[in-house]
């Protein structure tokens, strides 16, 4: 059977115990056994090499090394990393080694709530199949990203909350390895009700049964 790790907590605006609950329903009816923590010390226990996933949801907050180089170990040996919006790119900002395994960094959302849409980069992924691209409303995200990312969908900013970015085509959801690892990510999801839009969820869902290790 496969076996996922949820771990959830930090800064409480982007609903981390729903959406946690939301995963964890999902990762069942998928055929996983699911276990939860909610302190990054569950990063530096040994048993997370023998996993099949790591669902991260810790906005902001603080990741210890021995935490970190515990968890970036794992995934280089094969465990799979998935998560979404900034419980997954904007957590432990002060951590570079976590910014390089995800594939990328929050840095702004220009306008905050607003609507925009969500444009499909790579039809042929299998995470992407029959999704066609989809207006949505949240906090469309400006990301600072590792250009070795496979980048599956995007969004383009229209500069109207910030003149200087009118044009640019940010990835929105992607996936890439590291080291042995599959790590998915989607910058969607600000609150947990997002997760009732069919295409982001999905995509979420598709990617994180992606990158879970086989066996």
């Amino acid at each position: 059977m496969k076996t996922a790790l949820i771990v959830y907590g930090g800064w409480s605006g982007h609903d981390p115990e729903e959406c946690a609950a939301i995963y964890r329903r999902w990762l069942h009816e998928d055929g996983f056994s699911v276990r939860t923590a909610t302190e990054t010390s569950a990063f530096a226990d040994p048993s997370i090499h023998d996993l099949s996933l790591i669902v991260p949801i810790f906005t902001m907050s603080k990741i210890e090394k021995e935490e970190v180089a515990n968890l970036t170990k794992a995934v280089q040996n094969g465990v799979g990393l998935a998560g979404h919006h900034g419980g997954m790119s904007d957590a432990f900002r002060e951590s570079v080694d976590y910014q390089f395994m995800i594939g990328g960094q929050w840095v702004a959302h220009p306008g905050d709530i607003i609507d925009y849409t969500v444009d499909v980069a790579d039809a042929a992924d299998p995470v992407m199949e029959g999704i066609k691209s989809f207006p949505y409303n949240s906090e469309q995200y400006y990301m600072h990203v590792d250009p070795a990312i496979h980048v599956l969908a995007t969004t383009t900013f229209n500069g109207e909350h910030a003149p200087w970015i009118d044009g640019v085509v940010m990835p929105v959801v992607w996936k890439h390895l590291y080291g042995k690892g599959r790590v998915f990510h989607s910058t969607l999801g600000h609150r947990a009700k997002e997760f009732e839009n069919r295409e982001m969820a999905t995509m979420m869902r598709r990617g994180m049964n992606w990158a879970a290790r086989e066996g």
